[in-house]
C-alpha cells in the first residue's frame, strides 16, 4: 500500500499539479479542516475538484475528520504553541477518531494533501505515520 503525501504552500500551481501528476496517485485527499483557504488561489476545494481531475486525472474528497480541531491549529499557528505538544494532541485526536477504522483501500493510492511546503511539522505525515502504524505495510511518500 502507498500514500503520499503534498503540500501547496510555496509552490507554483504547475510545480504542484507536475508533482502530483507524475506520482500518478488516484485520489487528492484534502485534509486540511478549512478547505476554502485563501493561501493559494489553486488551492480552494472546488478549484481543486476540479484542477485534480483535469490536470493529474484523479478525483478528490475532502476528509475533514482527518484534520486537527480549530483550536489546535490556533494553538499552534495563532498562538506559536510547541510542534510537540501539537503533535501529541492531534495522535490522541486520530485515536479517539478511531480513522484506523477508515478503509484502506480508500486510501491506497491517495495523495494526503495539507497547507505546509514540507511535511516535518504537518499534520499530513502524522496521519500517514499514524496509519501506517495501525495497518502496516504503507509506503508513505512525501512529494
Amino acid at each position: 500500500m502507498k500514500i503520499f503525501t503534498i503540500g501547496f504552500t510555496k509552490s507554483t500551481a504547475q510545480h504542484f499539479f507536475d508533482r502530483l501528476r507524475r506520482s500518478k496517485a488516484r485520489l487528492l485527499a484534502d485534509v486540511r479542516l478549512n478547505n476554502v483557504s485563501q493561501l493559494a488561489g489553486f488551492a480552494k476545494r472546488d478549484d481543486l475538484k476540479w484542477f485534480s481531475k483535469e490536470l493529474a486525472a484523479m478525483d478528490y474528497r475532502h476528509l475533514p475528520q482527518l484534520a486537527p480541531t480549530q483550536e489546535m491549529l490556533d494553538r499552534y499557528k495563532k498562538e506559536k504553541g510547541d510542534w510537540s505538544a501539537y503533535e501529541r494532541e492531534f495522535l490522541g485526536l486520530m485515536e479517539s477518531r478511531k480513522i484506523e477504522k477508515l478503509d484502506p483501500a480508500m486510501l491506497d493510492g491517495a495523495c494526503l494533501l495539507c497547507s505546509e511546503d514540507k511535511p516535518h511539522n504537518c499534520h499530513r505525515r502524522l496521519v500517514a505515520e499514524y496509519l501506517r502504524g495501525h495497518w502496516g505495510n504503507v509506503d508513505i511518500v512525501h512529494l
